[in-house]
């Protein structure tokens, strides 16, 4: 790797040829700068790797004597999957019971963004948000639903348009507690 050269101009050169491999003259007028482009479409939509939990949170956890269940719903998200690395986008439903702490509402899509914005597949992409709106807030019980459609299915293999793929999580009381569960999955559906 030489030295000086930022990722993106290695990205780039890595696009450039791979249009070369596939037929395509990289200096042609329409594609010219479509190496740089990808490239830093491609930084964009995988910027979560380079975000932590602790630095998005920063610091936006409040006491509170709220003990109800807290729901943000139809959060939408774009992801790439790692298999194809092609779109998958959708909704996530976040539900969870303080135990002491709230986390600041626009916190939850900053979660989603951030673990959506790396190669992903929607099982773990649902997990990893959970676990971690879990144990930042030390909630008492944390329900995930993500519903999304994958341009893999779509684009590609068997080309089914009008699929979708729903996933969900449920720690803590969302897991234990049916009444619990079952009044998470209402309010989402309603």
């Amino acid at each position: 790797m030489a030295s000086g050269v930022s990722m993106n101009e290695r990205i780039s050169d890595h696009y450039r040829s791979i249009l070369k491999e596939l037929g395509e003259n990289p200096e042609r007028e329409g594609l010219v700068k479509t190496p740089d482009r990808v490239a830093k479409a491609m930084a964009c939509l995988t910027k979560g790797y380079h975000q932590n939990i602790d630095e998005l949170v920063n610091s936006a956890i409040f006491s509170s004597s709220m003990s109800e269940m807290v729901i943000v719903k139809d959060i939408e998200f774009y992801s790439l999957c790692e298999h194809h690395m092609l779109p998958f986008h959708g909704k996530a439903h976040v539900a969870y019971i303080p135990n002491g702490k709230v986390i600041g509402v626009s916190k939850i899509p900053r979660i989603i963004d951030m673990f959506s914005r790396r190669l992903q597949i929607q099982e773990q992409l649902t997990h990893e948000i959970a676990t971690a709106i879990s144990e930042v807030t030390g909630a008492k019980g944390v329900g995930v639903i993500i519903e999304a459609q994958h341009f893999c299915m779509m684009m590609r293999g068997v080309e089914k348009q009008s699929s979708s793929m729903t996933t969900s999580i449920m720690l803590g009381l969302f897991r234990e507690d049916p009444r619990t569960r079952s009044e998470f999955l209402s309010l989402v559906r309603g």
